[in-house]
């Protein structure tokens, strides 16, 4: 990355690519402390009144660094090595739920691709799909009840069935295989969708059955407050 890129604007509203870095620096940071001191991570966490304000703080001291790069990719392999040194059955406490180690690097590789389409998005760049974003919708399906619970509303407990054409042609099944409601598509949509990086309108999925449709209006993968979304590219009417 070119250090004329930094500054600029991704679709993410107020920020720029530099606080894009700073944003992933600093959870890089956050999941290494998690990783390696969960006691030091729970007793921070209750220091924190409000996680928006918390991150925004965090973006606007990080992104000032001189050398911001070079110190984001020392965090990164600091937190590479810290998930390695988590005993298997241990839980890591995060911004939303604990979760697994296995499950923590997947949201964190989530995090990496929905930050990285705002990169993308912001320089012009195309980034071709591959089998990985398989981790990506997998997280996308295993969040739906916590979509809902995000927001104050009762999860819906009719199963859905998730079938998406993988980058290769081949087809992933995911969710309740023979439920009646039915998510269907890309899976680069679905990735888009559950990241909150596209709105629905502009996307290829197809929802079958009240439990779907609700559910891709409310699709969140990520932790944190209820995200308000992409305002669609086009008037879906």
């Amino acid at each position: 990355m070119r250090t004329a890129d930094l500054d600029a604007a991704t679709p993410a509203q107020g920020w720029s690519v530099r606080d894009t870095v700073a944003h992933l620096h600093g959870t890089d940071l956050d999941a290494t402390v998690a990783a390696g001191r969960p006691e030091e991570f729970v007793a921070g966490l209750a220091r924190i009144p409000d996680v928006d304000d918390f991150v925004e703080a965090q973006v606007r001291r990080l992104r000032a660094a001189p050398a911001l790069l070079d110190d984001w990719q020392r965090a990164f392999e600091a937190m590479l090595t810290a998930f390695a040194a988590v005993p298997a059955g241990t839980r890591i406490p995060w911004y939303g739920p604990p979760m697994s180690p296995a499950s923590f690097a997947t949201a964190r590789l989530m995090e990496y691709w929905a930050h990285g389409q705002d990169v993308a998005d912001a320089l012009g760049a195309v980034r071709p799909p591959t089998a990985r974003l398989r981790h990506v919708a997998h997280l996308g399906v295993h969040t739906r009840r916590f979509a809902y619970v995000n927001r104050g509303l009762a999860p819906d407990p009719a199963p859905v069935a998730v079938e998406l054409t993988a980058p290769d042609g081949s087809t992933w099944l995911l969710g309740d295989a023979g439920a009646d409601s039915r998510v269907t598509g890309p899976a680069l949509d679905f990735c888009l969708l559950v990241t909150q990086r596209r709105h629905r309108h502009d996307l290829s999925l197809v929802a079958t059955g009240p439990a779907a449709d609700t559910w891709l209006d409310l699709a969140q993968c990520f932790a944190g407050p209820p995200g308000a979304g992409r305002p669609p590219l086009e008037d879906p009417r």
